[in-house]
């Protein structure tokens, strides 16, 4: 799977510990440059601040000497490299350096013959919000996803993109069909193109229909619509039986209550949301809050208002503004 979730523990300045359902490491150095120390191995991670673009060098393999830099190309490797291979690699340098400009100019110069380059462009215009070349850019990279990710290997470069999926959900995609589809769904949506975020949506879905963050832009979508049954009775199916083992889980299960208070079902909808709430641990408040606010309005509608209060009391001492809770307990007259 293309999806890397962390929770992330702040340690001390620059230093975090990443935990993942496989391995745990461990990360310090100033945003942009980092070093890991994980089980798998050593390995120092440099990037552009503000892009979420980044290269991981791996240390701690058996070597008799270190390994040359990839990225610089000599003299004769130069004559035999395909141009746009060179333009590519003079890219990654670029954008390792911190010239944004000329790094895009080199992605875009190799784009129309390497799928990698115009993953790298497309990703770059994202973070800028140049959501029309975004799209174009990621369009072509799909066009040639059985080559995504290939000449990023050839150099051991390996990028990923934090792409924030909810206010409380980020993806860290690499150049895959999974990652760049979604951050389709992202444009889409920022733009307001519901139905090619959904055409998106549905083609990861025919990958996988259980990925949880799959299913989190899908219910996004089929809420967005408020008369759309059909819609919210496909969130249902397809979150049937989901657990509750990450904070993906979590939001789906929000949003699949969420459905049931929709469809008038305001008790199935309050078992729901206990449910989330009994996994707190790497959940934001946030997203607890937003639950326990909905579990409050699920109690309100079946009439249990003792319940109902209590919630709406916990969400008020955390977040007195949200709306509708202080009139609710009666404040503010």
């Amino acid at each position: 799977m293309s999806f890397r979730f962390w929770r992330r523990i702040r340690l001390a300045p620059w230093v975090t510990l990443n935990l993942s359902k496989s391995a745990a490491s461990l990360s310090f150095g100033p945003r942009g440059a980092k070093y890991t120390v994980s089980p798998r191995g050593n390995r120092a991670t440099v990037g552009l601040p503000g892009t979420g673009l980044f290269y991981t060098v791996r240390h701690g393999r058996p070597a008799a000497r270190a390994e040359p830099d990839r990225l610089e190309l000599g003299f004769f490797q130069r004559l035999t490299l395909p141009a746009d291979e060179r333009g590519f690699v003079d890219a990654l340098r670029a954008l390792n350096e911190g010239a944004m400009d000329q790094a895009l100019r080199g992605f875009e110069s190799a784009a129309a013959s390497l799928p990698d380059a115009a993953w790298a462009a497309g990703m770059i215009h994202l973070s800028r919000d140049d959501f029309a070349p975004a799209r174009a850019q990621l369009e072509a990279a799909l066009r040639g996803r059985d080559r995504l990710g290939a000449v990023f290997a050839k150099y051991d470069v390996t990028p990923r993109i934090g792409l924030p999926v909810t206010p409380e959900v980020t993806a860290h995609i690499e150049p895959r069909e999974r990652g760049t589809r979604l951050a389709l769904v992202e444009i889409a949506q920022l733009t307001g193109d519901r139905a090619g975020a959904l055409a998106q949506v549905e083609r990861l879905l025919a990958l996988d229909p259980a990925d949880p963050v799959v299913l989190v832009s899908f219910a996004e979508l089929a809420l967005d619509v408020p008369d759309d049954r059909a819609g919210l009775e496909r969130l249902l199916a397809l979150t049937a039986g989901l657990g509750n083992d990450c904070a993906v889980h979590t939001a789906v299960l929000l949003h699949r209550g969420e459905a049931l208070a929709r469809l008038g079902m305001h008790t199935a909808a309050r078992e729901i949301f206990t449910q989330a709430l009994r996994r707190r641990a790497g959940r934001s408040p946030e997203l607890l809050r937003a639950i326990r606010h909905a579990r409050a309005l699920a109690y309100e509608a079946e009439g249990r208002m003792a319940q109902a209060r209590r919630d709406f009391e916990a969400v008020y001492a955390e977040a007195p503004d949200t709306p509708g809770v202080a009139e609710r307990l009666g404040l503010g007259r």
